[in-house]
């Protein structure tokens, strides 16, 4: 099992998340987040915002899928054809063990 964290533009988050939900992937976490990248925030005129506001999406899903999970992100995060600096990342690390709480039980 793989865990997906995908930081997104909040404008962004909710055609990620139905993406996402019609792909089969319905367990998703969301989390609003503040941050920057390489661009290192943003000026506007004399202001210089240094943390920009982002949603933070996680979902656990099989090894197997994870290039589809990947793309269905990357196309619905992304702006525009290209996309722009500020679109977000996306993490992918192994996940050894997961609980379910209500049962105790493990769940791989």
């Amino acid at each position: 099992m793989l865990m997906i964290r995908a930081i997104v533009r909040p404008e962004k988050s909710g055609k990620v998340m139905k993406a996402l939900f019609e792909a089969g992937y319905v367990a998703v976490t969301k989390i609003p987040v503040y941050g920057r990248g390489k661009q290192r925030g943003i000026k506007i005129g004399e202001i210089h915002y240094d943390e920009l506001p982002k949603e933070l999406l996680i979902i656990v899903i099989k090894d197997e899928d994870k290039d589809f999970a990947v793309t269905t992100i990357v196309e619905n995060a992304r702006t525009g054809e290209k996309g722009a600096f500020g679109d977000g990342k996306i993490f992918i690390s192994p996940v050894e063990e997961a609980y379910t709480i209500s049962r105790g039980t493990n769940e791989l």
